[in-house]
């Protein structure tokens, strides 16, 4: 019951800063495995319980959503759908032992995209020449989205970066990866519903307490720090990186 609250306040707590910052999954993550999941059980049910806030929040901004100068919105939504089925298969081929190992680098490149994309990063206004044209556009989308399959960790960084440089302004950007986020989740979650790793329970759960902290957190939109709530992100990832490097 106590590892049962303790990851219904972490959920909270994603929902909220995935809406404010990003990175919810570094927290419903390592609350999954306290409630006695392996890593790629509770990294599958945290896509899921996830989903659901993430699509509400596509949905919000789909009015600026747009493709690039060289490759439209229907070609990036079709190669998400792709790569983030293909990024799904691929985890339920990975052994858990396998993906255990794998998880402290996985966070660590996460964690580090996540400090990259929000403090080092150069901001574009859309006006500058494109650097990315149609076929580096494309590989770029097709990598992430197989890697947001299978992991997902920092994959708005990514696709930020990718889409302003090809072309895209922060603004349309930031609505853009929102909804190719969601779709390459949707087709992670169609792929995962056929494994037998889903813990439903926590799922359901993890999918209620984040709607409400992404409710949570658009009404503190203009109330909170973003960039302390983004060091705190980050020095988070990387706590959590030294302990999986520790338990494992």
């Amino acid at each position: 019951m106590t590892a049962i609250i303790i990851y219904i306040v972490a959920s909270v707590i994603a929902g909220l800063i995935n809406t404010l910052a990003g990175g919810g999954s570094f927290v419903t993550f390592p609350a999954l495995l306290y409630t006695g999941l392996d890593p790629r059980a509770a990294n599958i049910t945290s896509t899921i319980a996830l989903f659901p806030m993430q699509v509400s929040t596509g949905y919000a901004g789909r009015h600026k959503a747009s493709g690039t100068e060289r490759v439209s919105l229907r070609l990036l939504t079709i190669i998400s759908t792709i790569g983030g089925a293909i990024g799904a298969g691929l985890l339920l081929l990975t052994p858990p032992a396998t993906f255990g190992v794998m998880v402290p680098w996985l966070i660590l490149i996460a964690t580090l995209l996540f400090a990259w994309g929000s403090f080092f990063r150069r901001p574009t206004t859309g006006k500058e020449k494109p650097k990315f044209g149609q076929t580096e556009s494309i590989i770029a989308q097709t990598l992430i989205a197989i890697y947001g399959g299978y992991f997902g960790g920092g994959i708005g960084i990514l696709m930020l970066a990718a889409l302003t440089l090809a072309g895209q302004s922060i603004h349309n950007a930031a609505s853009t990866k929102n909804i190719l986020a969601g779709i390459m989740n949707a087709s992670a979650v169609v792929i995962f519903l056929f494994s037998p790793d889903i813990a439903w329970t926590q799922a359901i759960v993890g999918m209620m307490a984040s709607v409400f902290g992404g409710y949570i957190g658009h009404k503190m939109l203009n109330k909170v720090n973003e960039k302390f709530l983004r060091i705190a992100v980050v020095a988070w990832g990387l706590a959590l990186t030294i302990g999986m490097f520790l338990r494992g």
